[in-house]
C-alpha cells in the first residue's frame, strides 16, 4: 500500500465517518439561530428555560463523553456508535413531540445522552494508519466546521417551513441517515489503533487535569463554547430588533460565517510562518472579547450585528481551529485520548453553562447584558492564556514494538530520548507499541524503529 496518499479504505473511512459527525452535529445546532425566538410560543417559556434548552446536551455529552469511548473499547466501536444514535434519535423525537419548554429540555438532555465523538475519533484512528491519520482527523473537522455553517443557514428555513417541531423531526431524519451510513457504509474495523492515543484511560485523567498548560486549554474551550451558546439566547432576537425576519437570517449567516474562515487566514498565517502562534492565540481571544464588549456597547443596527458577528466567528473560528492542534504538541506521548477526552468535556460542559448562565442574566438583568458577562469571561481567559509555554514542533506518532520486558522497555525509552529529534518517549510493552513525540527534522525515524525491533 502506497504511504503518500489515503487508501480506499481510508478514503471510505474518513467520508463516511465525517458525514456521520457532520450529521448529528448538524441536528445539534439547527436549533441555535432560531430556539430563542421559536422557545416562546411554549408552555412554560421563560429565559432560564431558553437557555436550559439550547444548551441542555452539553451537560449530559460531557458526563458521558469519556464513558463512551472506553465502552467501545471493550464493546466495539460500531455497537456504542449505533447505541448513541439511537438514543440521539430519542431525544429528537422526545422534543419534536413536545408542547412545553420542559420536554424540550429533556429531549435535548437525551440527544447529548448519545455521546459518540470519542467513539467516532477512534474508530476513524483504528482505520487508518498512523502517517495517513491526520488526513482523516483533518476530514472530520472540516465536515464539523461545515455542519455548524449549513446549521446557521439551514435552521431558520427550516424552522420557519415547518416550525420547531420539524426542525426536530428532521434531525430524527438525519440521524436515520447517520445510523445507515455506520451500519453499511462504515468500513468494519479489523486491527486497533494504540488505545493511548485515540480513548482516554482513567489512570490518566486526575494528572492531566492538573497539568498547567493543559488547563489553560480546558477552561479555554470552556469559555469559548460558554460564550457561544450564551451569545445565541439573545442573537436571533436582536436581528429581528434590527427588521431582519427570521426567515431572513440565512443571508446574515451565510456571508457573515463565509467571511469569517477567510479573515481568519491572516491569522493563521502570522501564527505558522512568523511563528508567533502563542501571540496569534491571544490576539484572537482579545478580538472575540473586543466583539462582545461592541455587541453589549453599540446599537443593535444590521450593520453593526453584521460587523460584530463577522468578527466573533473570525476569533471563534481560528480559536476552534487551532485548540486541537496544540492539545495534540502539548499532550505527553501515549495519552492523547485522554488529553482529548477531558478537553470535550470541557467544551460541551461550556455550551450547558453558556445556555444556563445566559438564561439566567436574561431573566434576572437584560438579554443585552449577556454580551458584556461573556466579555468578561474572555478577558479572564486571555489573562490565562499569557502563560501558554511558545510550543515546539512536533509530531506524534505510535509504534508498534518487540520489546516485551518491563526492563528492556525501560532502557529503550532511556536510549530514545537522548537521541536528537525525540522530544518525548513512552514505551508500553503490554500492549506492545512506543508513544512518540518527535521533530520531523531532525529525527530519524528508520533507527526509532530499529531500536523498538531488536534483533536480540
Amino acid at each position: 500500500m502506497s504511504v503518500s496518499g489515503l487508501n480506499s479504505i481510508e478514503k471510505k473511512a474518513a467520508f463516511s465517518l465525517a458525514a456521520v459527525f457532520g450529521l448529528r452535529m448538524l441536528g445539534l445546532f439547527m436549533i441555535l439561530p432560531v430556539f430563542a425566538i421559536y422557545g416562546q410560543e411554549l408552555i412554560g417559556y421563560s429565559p432560564i428555560w431558553i437557555g436550559l434548552a439550547i444548551g441542555a446536551y452539553g451537560l449530559t455529552q460531557a458526563l458521558l463523553q469519556i464513558p463512551m469511548g472506553m465502552l467501545s473499547d471493550k464493546f466495539g466501536r460500531k455497537p456504542i456508535i449505533l447505541i448513541g444514535l439511537v438514543i440521539f434519535l430519542l431525544g429528537s423525537i422526545v422534543a419534536a413531540m413536545s408542547d412545553t419548554i420542559y420536554g424540550v429540555v429533556f429531549g435535548r438532555a437525551l440527544q447529548g445522552m448519545g455521546a459518540i465523538a470519542s467513539a467516532v475519533l477512534a474508530l476513524a484512528a483504528d482505520l487508518s494508519r498512523e502517517e495517513q491519520r491526520p488526513k482523516v482527523m483533518a476530514t472530520i473537522g472540516m465536515f464539523i466546521g461545515l455542519s455548524f455553517t449549513l446549521a446557521m443557514v439551514c435552521g431558520p428555513i427550516v424552522a420557519e417551513t415547518f416550525g420547531l417541531s420539524g426542525l426536530f423531526w428532521f434531525t430524527a431524519v438525519l440521524t436515520l441517515g447517520a445510523m445507515l451510513m455506520i451500519q453499511f457504509m462504515v468500513p468494519h474495523s479489523v486491527n486497533k489503533s494504540p488505545r493511548g492515543d485515540n480513548v482516554a484511560m482513567p489512570d490518566k485523567l486526575l494528572s492531566l487535569v492538573k497539568d498547567p498548560q493543559l488547563f489553560r486549554l480546558n477552561i479555554g474551550v470552556f469559555a469559548l463554547h460558554m460564550a457561544l451558546t450564551a451569545c445565541f439566547v439573545t442573537l436571533p432576537k436582536q436581528f429581528v430588533s434590527a427588521g431582519l425576519s427570521l426567515d431572513h437570517h440565512w443571508q446574515l449567516y451565510l456571508p457573515t460565517l463565509l467571511g469569517s474562515f477567510f479573515l481568519m487566514v491572516p491569522f493563521m498565517i502570522m501564527a505558522i510562518k512568523k511563528q508567533k502562534e502563542t501571540q496569534m492565540f491571544a490576539a484572537a481571544i482579545l478580538l472575540l472579547s473586543f466583539s462582545l464588549i461592541l455587541m453589549w456597547y453599540l446599537p443593535s443596527t444590521i450593520f453593526n450585528l453584521v460587523l460584530m458577528v463577522v468578527m466573533f466567528f473570525t476569533a471563534f473560528n481560528y480559536l476552534e481551529a487551532t485548540m486541537p492542534s496544540i492539545l495534540s504538541r502539548l499532550a505527553p506521548a501515549g495519552v492523547k485520548g485522554s488529553a482529548m477526552g477531558i478537553y470535550s468535556s470541557s467544551q460541551f460542559f461550556g455550551a450547558f453553562c453558556g445556555g444556563l448562565v445566559g438564561g439566567a442574566i436574561a431573566g434576572v438583568l437584560n438579554e443585552h447584558a449577556i454580551f458584556i458577562v461573556m466579555a468578561a469571561v474572555c478577558l479572564c481567559w486571555f489573562i490565562a492564556s499569557l502563560g501558554l509555554k511558545p510550543l515546539k514542533k512536533s509530531k506524534s506518532y505510535s509504534l508498534k514494538t518487540s520489546i516485551t520486558s518491563e526492563l528492556q522497555a525501560e532502557q529503550v525509552a532511556d536510549e530514545l530520548i537522548n537521541m536528537p529529534g525525540v522530544i518525548e518517549a513512552t514505551l508500553v510493552h503490554n500492549e506492545s507499541v512506543a508513544y512518540l513525540k518527535v521533530d520531523e527534522k531532525l529525527v530519524d525515524l528508520m533507527k526509532v524503529k530499529s531500536l523498538l525491533r531488536p534483533t536480540n
